[in-house]
């Protein structure tokens, strides 16, 4: 069992938790990823490690609270215990030979964004850093980026803070100003990407980014998290989940992952009429 240390409101719907796991603290990297499951007849879920504390032996998770598994794992509270907690898993991000990089993240895609930024920052890496959001109650880790960046740029969609805007229009201003940029880290939401993709094709720009689709065990073997990348599968678990982002297909994976959106939210509402009723 994995005892929770610190939760915390990010925004009303994402939170971080740090928990209690000191063998997962002692390899994990940025890019990388865990599997857990509430209690024994819970599904597995995946979350990116959003930071580690070797020392302390504790691993940071931020997660949205999308479906039932989200939702239970929020009220559990600090001292509570996960069962299981798995990892680390994936492929670290590469980070070393660059000199200038741009990492731009949106909504809670930016719980993954961070350690990326913070990890190429500690290395002495020029790290621009463009976070988008819709508004500024959903903004999270402000504070975090902007001491992991040489520069910090803030956006949202309706103004209400930062410069109003997309995250690519702030990309797109960066490198038409003459920034050069070794590599563009990108990871939000799959739309962002495609479009942050497209832009950075433009001007010959590598471009990675983290692919988030569905996963079962986080191992290779179920091939639930198939995507298409460079016209050949590839498994998000074992050989991502980070890739070239102008090789991936988006369209195909924007596809997938709306195939269980309504029995997502199905669960999402029978988990929190179970929580009401047990109020009750």
């Amino acid at each position: 069992m994995y005892r929770i240390i610190r939760k915390k409101e990010l925004n009303p719907t994402v939170t971080l938790m740090e928990v209690s796991a000191p063998l997962v603290a002692k390899k994990a990297q940025p890019g990388q990823f865990i599997i857990l499951r509430v209690d024994e007849d819970g599904e597995r879920i995946p979350l990116t490690i959003a930071d580690y504390n070797r020392e302390e032996g504790t691993v940071t998770i931020i997660f949205q609270i999308v479906g039932a598994t989200t939702e239970k794992l929020n009220h559990l509270n600090e001292g509570d215990e996960i069962c299981d907690f798995v990892g680390p898993l994936g492929k670290a991000t590469v980070t070393e030979g660059k000199k200038k990089v741009a990492v731009v993240g949106g909504g809670v895609g930016c719980a993954i964004a961070y350690p990326v930024a913070k990890k190429f920052f500690e290395q002495g890496t020029e790290v621009h850093s463009i976070v988008g959001f819709r508004n500024k109650d959903l903004v999270i880790l402000e504070d975090e980026f902007k001491a992991a960046s040489s520069k910090f740029v803030l956006m949202s969609d309706d103004g209400s803070c930062g410069e109003k805007g997309l995250v690519t229009d702030a990309l797109k201003k960066l490198i038409e100003s003459g920034e050069q940029y070794d590599e563009v880290i990108t990871i939000g939401p799959l739309i962002m990407m495609k479009f942050v993709c497209k832009l950075t094709k433009e001007y010959g720009i590598k471009t990675v980014v983290s692919m988030n689709p569905i996963m079962i065990d986080g191992t290779g073997m179920c091939g639930g998290c198939r995507l298409t990348v460079g016209g050949k599968t590839k498994f998000a678990c074992v050989d991502g989940p980070e890739f070239d982002g102008h090789e991936v297909d988006f369209d195909e994976a924007m596809a997938r992952g709306a195939m269980y959106k309504d029995y997502e939210r199905h669960a999402y509402e029978d988990a929190c009429n179970l929580f009401k009723a047990e109020v009750k």
